[in-house]
């Protein structure tokens, strides 16, 4: 765990290798791992392969370029039904959570990833919201960019000590 908890890197470029359905799974078995509220289970994911609708989402999120190379995307989204919820508003630490998990799974399986935040940009979530057909209480939290990685980086050692405070400020 903790080698790709160090290890994990915004990859952007990609081979033209697709990536399996079952490192798919992998990675979204991971994400539905994550701590909830409540055990709530909030998140919904939408797995995108079709390259028309990988292609249309760089023309509203400006830094998804990379999909125009990536394999897959997969869309994480969160129930924002309050009535459905005991601990309304953590559907987004719920979500980045299982984001997180992605990423670091995707990192122990070899593969390149890349957050793209969503939410809380309201053009973004509308544009994504319309293009995906989500039901309006779904709402997509981030876009996670997956690829065999056509590109390599180092560790970012990202420790600074002054972040650190013991007991009060």
């Amino acid at each position: 765990t903790m080698n790709a908890i160090f290890k994990r890197r915004s990859i952007r470029r990609y081979t033209d290798e697709r990536v399996s359905e079952e490192l798919i799974e992998q990675l979204l078995k991971a994400g539905m791992a994550a701590p909830s509220a409540g055990n709530q289970q909030p998140w919904h994911f939408v797995v995108i392969d079709d390259r028309q609708i990988l292609d249309e989402i760089p023309k509203f999120h400006p830094y998804s370029k990379m999909l125009k190379e990536a394999s897959h995307a997969i869309v994480v989204c969160g129930d924002g039904d309050p009535t459905r919820l005991r601990f309304e508003g953590f559907w987004v630490q719920d979500c980045s959570a299982a984001t997180q998990n992605i990423l670091l799974m995707a990192t122990e399986l070899d593969l390149g990833s890349v957050w793209l935040g969503v939410y809380p940009d309201e053009y973004k979530v509308k544009a994504l919201k319309e293009l995906l057909d989500l039901p309006d209480n779904i709402i997509p939290l981030s876009i996670i960019s997956i690829g065999h990685p056509a590109e390599t980086k180092g560790s970012a050692d990202r420790f600074d000590v002054t972040r650190i405070h013991k007991n009060r400020w």
